[in-house]
Formats: C-alpha cells, sequence, structure tokens
C-alpha cells in the first residue's frame, strides 16, 4: 500500500479516514501532533490552516508517496491556497469528505471545485460512517 498523507482543516475528517482504513472504530479524537503509521500520516487541521507550518508538512512528505487534501462537505471556507499541492513533488489526490452529511449535491461540486483549485490529480468522495468510497481509496493506494 501506498503511504498517504492526509492534510485538512480541523475536523475535516482525517483521525476518522485513517481509522476506517485501518479497519478500525471510530473513536474520535483531537488530533494534537502529526500522528504516524505505517501507511499513513495524519497531521493536525492547524498545520494547513497557519501558513508557518507549511514546512512541517513539506518534511513529513518527504516519508509518504501520495497527499490526500481533504475538504469537506460542510466546510464553506477555502482552506487549501490556489494550487497549493505545488507545496509538494509527490502526487496530490482530493478527498470530499463527510459526504453523508451532504443535504445538497452542490455541496460536493463546491468541496471538488476547491481541491481541484488547489491542485489535486483525482478526487475520491468519502463517508467513513457508511464507508462510501473507503475501497476506492484503499484500492488507488493498493495500486503500484
Amino acid at each position: 500500500m501506498k503511504k498517504i498523507m492526509f492534510i485538512g482543516s480541523i475536523g475535516s475528517g482525517k483521525t476518522t479516514l485513517c481509522q476506517r482504513v485501518m479497519g478500525e472504530d471510530i473513536n474520535y479524537q483531537k488530533t494534537q501532533a502529526a500522528e504516524f503509521y505505517s501507511t499513513m500520516i495524519d497531521t493536525p487541521g492547524e498545520f494547513v490552516q497557519h501558513r508557518r507550518y507549511y514546512n512541517a508538512l513539506q518534511t513529513m512528505a518527504a516519508e509518504v508517496e501520495v497527499i490526500g487534501l481533504i475538504s469537506s462537505v460542510i466546510e464553506e471556507e477555502l482552506i487549501f491556497a490556489p494550487n497549493f499541492a505545488l507545496n509538494f513533488v509527490k502526487p496530490c489526490i482530493g478527498i470530499v469528505s463527510k459526504i453523508d452529511l451532504c443535504n445538497d449535491k452542490e455541496d460536493i461540486e463546491r468541496a471538488k471545485e476547491r481541491l481541484k483549485l488547489a491542485g489535486v490529480e483525482e478526487i475520491f468522495l468519502i463517508s467513513s460512517v457508511d464507508y462510501t468510497g473507503i475501497s476506492d481509496l484503499v484500492n488507488y493506494l493498493n495500486r503500484r
């Protein structure tokens, strides 16, 4: 499996997604520091929300094969700067999270547009609650 680093705002679903990909039960916990797993790095939301932490993200990216930028359907603000993916020399994929909370298909489209603006190569629609899209993401990570 390709090693991935998840980047997204506070509450975007990074930790929950890590738990689902590893086959664990969902157990909410605020990520206070980067969490390193054998195939994933879970970053605190503050790392993307404060530019002074960008160098930490770039340093951790050296340990992974792909970057996963996460945008929740319930977020309204632009978290990733345009072309944010250019901060990394690794492929960047987009993940629209919490699609089970979507009341309007336009919310998904807005999240996808935010990720496209950030410069991702491919976008996955995910719900960690009902497992939607988890297998697609895992299959992508298992491809060589």
